[in-house]
Formats: structure tokens, sequence, C-alpha cells
């Protein structure tokens, strides 16, 4: 890591918060005792290392012959055009859309990645979230929608995975915006999505109604869209937006 003075972390916790606020301060880490006697680092995290590898340049990643411990001296977030990741089966593919929309804000060039694998499952935010949700929030903080997109090419659900999504983030060329939300408003339309893989369309128009209707005793404005596909695994879905 060389003579720099790196800050010392201990343990798994936050290991993508870690990578991230390390990059974004140019702020060399050493993260010890990951996981120690347990296997060190998951593949996931294997997987984001990476990935951070795809998207930096003049950066140094060390990882010990037992992946308990890493050394990371940041460098320049490029962004790029045309660039893929296969994000695994592990983790899904929000797990690593999270810390992409971080970095990729403030690349020296925009963003543009196609990522493969699970698209929707209990662990990690779906892509429907990001779409519907995340990106539409950045607003607020001064970035803006043009250049900013998510793109659902293929749904892929666990344990297989299969599906496919290209990223776009455009890159700023000054600081954000604060933000302070107080008021949460009221509701007064519901949207969403229910998508399935691998099963008979007729089991998600079910999921559908059976929606529409427990939403439609509070509010009348509801709208579920459907998004049938084919895929490695079988899996139903449903993502509501308020």
């Amino acid at each position: 890591m060389g003579r720099e003075k790196s800050r010392r972390l201990s343990g798994s916790r936050d290991f993508r918060q870690r990578l991230v606020l390390a990059t974004l301060t140019s702020t060399p880490i050493i993260i010890k005792d990951i996981r120690a006697g347990e296997g060190g680092l998951r593949q996931h995290e294997m997987s984001l290392l990476h990935l951070l590898d795809k998207v930096s340049d003049q950066h140094v990643i060390d990882v010990n012959d037992t992946g308990t411990k890493v050394g990371y001296k940041p460098g320049v977030v490029l962004g790029g055009k045309d660039l893929e990741h296969d994000c695994g089966v592990h983790r899904g593919i929000g797990y690593f859309i999270e810390p992409l929309i971080l970095l990729g804000l403030f690349g020296r060039s925009p963003l543009s990645i196609r990522l493969k694998g699970i698209t929707n499952d209990t662990k990690d935010p779906s892509v429907d979230t990001f779409r519907m949700v995340t990106l539409h929030m950045l607003k607020h903080f001064g970035v803006p929608l043009e250049g900013l997109e998510l793109k659902i090419e293929n749904r892929g659900a666990p344990p297989r995975g299969g599906g496919e999504v290209l990223l776009r983030v455009p890159n700023i060329n000054s600081t954000l915006k604060a933000v302070n939300w107080i008021d949460e408003g009221m509701v007064k339309r519901i949207r969403g999505v229910t998508f399935s893989t691998n099963v008979s369309p007729q089991i998600e128009n079910r999921i559908l109604y059976a929606a529409r209707g427990l939403f439609n005793k509070f509010i009348p404005d509801v709208h579920i869209f459907t998004d049938h596909r084919a895929g490695l695994s079988g899996g139903l879905y449903v993502s509501s937006l308020k």
C-alpha cells in the first residue's frame, strides 16, 4: 500500500460503504479480520472489488491469501461506456447498483455498464425499486435525469439468475445539493409491477388482482403492470410505488 498513511478498519461490516467512502474521499484503507476462521471475503464481495477495478484507474487492491485482509488505495473513477459485469448469483444486482450510482456521479466521464445476475430477490433492493424510486429521488439532489437510466432487459430470479440490466449514470460537474425532507406528504396514487419467470401467466394475474384489490381499499388510483418473461429459474415478484 506504499508509505501513505492508511485508515485501519476491522471486520466485514459495511464493506460496500467503506469502499465507496474511501474512493470518494481518496482515503487509503486497510480492512482486517474479515470473517477470520470463516473463509474471509464472500464471492459477492470479491465480485464488488472486480467491479471497482473496472470503473477505476490508478488504484491498488490487495487481498491476502485467506481473504481476511484487504488493502485498498483509491485511484480515479473513470466511468466508461460499454462495460459489462457478471454479478453472480449470491447477491442481487441491486447490491452492486447502489455503489455504482454513487461512484458514477463523480466519474470523469458518464458510466454505461451492463450488469448480469439476479434482478429480484429478498436480500437486496430490486431493480424495479431503483428504476421507479431511487433514480427519481436523485433529481432532488441536483442530478439531471437526462442520461440517468436503468433499463431492464431480462429478469433473473434465484437461484440461477439470468437477469440483465443496463445502467447509465451521468457525471456531474458540481457538488450535490442538500435536501431536507421533513414532510412525507399524502399517498395520491399507487404504481407497481409484477413479474414472473418460468411460471404460468395466470398465476401472475391472480397476484396482480389480489394486490390491486388490497390497495383499492385505501385509494382508487392504482395501476399495476405485468412483466412475464422466460428465465433460468422460476420466480414471482410484486413491487409497488406510492
